[in-house]
């Protein structure tokens, strides 16, 4: 795996190194000891599969707050996505920054989030699905989320955004006033 860095301080492109062959291949997707060179020590609790039938949908933007925070690994395995992470940590030199980067079975790039961090991501083709590795349980009173059109945070979205959850649709709008979390 080679690890490269986003202009969001300790968040990553996790780019897969395969053995290809006659087979076909075979690549790592997590090893604690390289993952611990970018300061990686928790565990990963939880693992999800998110499936997306319709190009366009959108999902996020999704946190959980303290003490429940967590790190997120995440990688396309079918399809394509725009994937966009917000820095929300209020001592961070890039707080309120966002990134964002495609997903895709074929380009086979992960994308490693802090904590700290909100994360969403909107399919760029039909039945688009994620796999995503998660160092904390889900806990539904620490949920929380941003506005994925925040006039403040001015994420460009590929496509028009379908598909969304009302509580996606109803997170609220920063401030400038915002904590952080």
């Amino acid at each position: 795996m080679k690890f490269h860095t986003t202009p969001l301080q300790d968040a990553y492109i996790v780019e897969l190194t395969p053995f290809k062959d006659e087979r076909g291949a075979f690549a790592r997707t997590f090893c604690l000891k390289e993952f611990a060179e970018i300061g990686h020590t928790k565990p990963f609790m939880q693992m999800n599969h998110s499936m997306n039938t319709q190009k366009g949908t959108l999902r996020g933007m999704h946190f959980q707050r303290q003490p429940h925070r967590e790190i997120k690994l995440i990688r396309c395995i079918a399809g394509a996505v725009y994937d966009v992470i917000i820095d929300l940590r209020k001592d961070s030199p890039t707080f309120l920054q966002h990134f964002g980067v495609e997903l895709s079975k074929e380009n086979g790039l992960m994308i490693y989030v802090p904590e700290g961090f909100a994360h969403g991501f909107q399919t760029l083709a039909d039945n688009s699905e994620l796999l995503y590795h998660h160092t904390e349980f889900y806990t539904p009173t620490a949920e929380g989320g941003v506005r994925f059109d925040d006039p403040l945070l001015n994420i460009e979205w590929k496509l028009p955004p379908v598909n969304l959850s009302q509580k996606d649709q109803l997170y609220p709008l920063l401030t400038k006033e915002f904590e952080g979390i």
